[in-house]
């Protein structure tokens, strides 16, 4: 039996918080700057919870105004947008006092990006979500 699709929302949160939790261990230049469990996974929460609402709103205008660089770079500015994309998440969590840190674009924002993607679409394809799979 799948979990109902409110379920689904927050077991794709705590996916991509351990996505980032694991970036946070793997990536130079991506700090999580707080000592306690509690504050890491608030954190890392509210980390997911900005990291989801920037992607849904400008990953759809982005590819849209972008179209012919994604068709001219054969998909490759795909890594500089999630890479721009990690650093504003970073930005914004930065403005809500999050001790949450990413050094630069790169190699700290883009490879970040690229390990969160792997780490939530494998945890993704383990985990069901309550998505409509049948």
């Amino acid at each position: 039996m799948a979990p109902s699709p409110d379920m689904g929302i927050i077991i794709r949160l705590v996916i991509t918080a351990v996505a980032l939790w694991i970036a946070t261990l793997v990536v130079g230049g991506i700090e999580l700057q707080t000592d306690s469990f509690g504050g890491k996974v608030g954190t890392l929460l509210a980390v997911a919870v900005i990291f989801g609402i920037v992607n849904a709103v400008l990953r759809p205008i982005i590819k849209t105004l972008g179209c012919g660089l994604y068709v001219l770079t054969l998909g490759l500015i795909s890594l500089v947008i999630n890479g721009l994309l990690f650093l504003l998440t970073s930005w914004i969590a930065g403005r809500f006092d999050l001790p949450f840190h990413v050094d630069g674009f790169w190699p700290s924002a883009v490879l970040g990006a690229l390990l969160v993607g792997i780490v939530s679409w494998v945890l993704n394809m383990l985990v069901p979500d309550g998505g409509d799979d049948d």
